[in-house]
């Protein structure tokens, strides 16, 4: 990434947002960098937001296919198509004895339409590298950003990405998997003419794995680096966001 362009940035977000926690940059390579540790095979299922508050404290990692320990998570990062079997139970109401279920569908014909109408998403390389943005390199090109915030940040994304837009969807918030959130959605909406923000961590499992007062919000870094460059005519230099702004400093 563009030095200037990273520093800009930083320097706004420290303004702004005094004191809120830097966002996660991703992008996918053959190639990852050589201060990125690969993640292991797990031995056992784990969820791929639980890694990642390695990297909200500032480490740097790189995923591929076996470092990702679940079946939903290989999907949503695009290094499988596979679903666990007997996935529209598992979402539903499980399997008396068999499979216990997770029920945030009512029953396995609908999660059977869900499926039916997810959209294709394939690893455009071998390799997943997550850095919080103050640890990207100059030869570094963010794909994708995902702020992990509570709800006065979120409030100021969410305002900055429905900035230039006429509609009032310049965000979406999909019924997904935490890791779909601020994976598989935003990079397919890098590919729309008028890319929308996504909000997400609403996916219960995902819960557990973040603070309380935690969601996502993820942006490809097209519209990204689109809605930075808006911040300094924007409603963030008004009194009404200097309320919000200082209380952000103070919690």
């Amino acid at each position: 990434m563009n030095q200037s362009e990273r520093e800009d940035f930083l320097g706004k977000w420290r303004h702004y947002f005094p004191g809120a926690e830097l966002p996660l940059a991703l992008y996918y390579t053959d190639a990852p960098p050589a201060d990125a540790e690969r993640v292991p095979a797990p031995s056992a299922h784990k969820c791929l937001i639980g890694v990642l508050n390695r990297v909200r404290n500032g480490a740097a990692l790189v995923f591929d296919e076996e470092s990702v320990g679940c079946f939903g998570g290989k999907r949503y990062t695009g290094f499988s198509q596979q679903l666990m079997p007997n996935f529209d139970y598992f979402l539903s109401c499980g399997i008396p004895g068999q499979l216990e279920g997770e029920r945030y569908k009512r029953s396995p014909e609908i999660v059977q339409g869900v499926v039916q109408n997810w959209p294709d998403f394939e690893a455009p390389a071998a390799n997943l590298v997550v850095k919080r943005f103050d640890g990207l390199r100059e030869e570094e090109t963010p794909e994708v950003i995902v702020f992990l915030a509570p709800s006065d940040v979120l409030s100021g994304l969410f305002t900055l990405a429905n900035f230039d837009w006429q509609d009032p969807h310049g965000v979406i918030t999909p019924f997904c998997a935490g890791c779909a959130a601020i994976v598989q959605y935003p990079y397919l909406e890098a590919e729309r003419k008028a890319p929308r923000g996504v909000m997400g961590m609403f996916d219960v499992s995902a819960r557990p794995f973040v603070p309380r007062v935690t969601l996502s919000f993820a942006v490809p870094a097209n519209r990204f680096r689109t809605m930075v460059g808006f911040m300094e005519e924007s409603f963030l230099i008004t009194k009404s966001w200097d309320r919000v702004r200082k209380r952000i400093a103070r919690e």
